[in-house]
């Protein structure tokens, strides 16, 4: 869960900095949540790499080499503004916001669901269900439930 919060602030960083490219700890967390953001049309890409850079080839993760591991993001950017305006944070470690299947088709239909604010169009709500980390919708179409990760915009 403690990763969540430094991917935000590492992407949202990187974003108000104005920077091509951030590099975050390759983690399963990290890998999930990159790659719905790259769906979504957020970042341009999502490499492997150490802590110098992208590699050129296919480097495994092995213990020896784990804490040197990289995601490499590139942000995305339009008229010289960032496309991710927002990443924040839904859950905190002190208080995980869970939802049920029923409540979160109820966010993705535009209705308050507790204390989550309904889905505007534009954004985006990570969950994490018992089938991995997904984006909002996919866990709507699927029925599932789980816990709220992050929300952007």
């Amino acid at each position: 869960m403690v990763g969540v919060y430094d991917l935000c602030a590492r992407v949202q960083n990187g974003f108000r900095a104005k920077i091509a490219r951030i590099a975050v700890p390759e983690t399963n967390l990290n890998l999930s949540v990159s790659r719905i953001l790259y769906q979504q049309g957020f970042i341009y890409s999502v490499t492997r790499g150490n802590h110098l850079g992208p590699d050129p080839s296919y480097t495994p993760t092995t213990n020896l080499n784990i804490a040197e591991r990289r995601l490499w993001l590139n942000l995305k950017y339009y008229n010289d503004s960032p496309v991710l305006t927002k990443m924040s944070c839904i859950s905190k470690p002190s208080r995980k916001i869970t939802c049920s299947a029923d409540e979160i088709i109820k966010i993705v239909s535009g209705v308050r669901a507790g204390i989550v604010k309904p889905l505007n169009p534009g954004e985006v709500i990570i969950v994490s269900t018992s089938r991995g980390i997904l984006e909002i919708n996919d866990a709507a179409k699927q029925n599932l439930g789980g816990i709220l990760l992050a929300r952007v915009s």
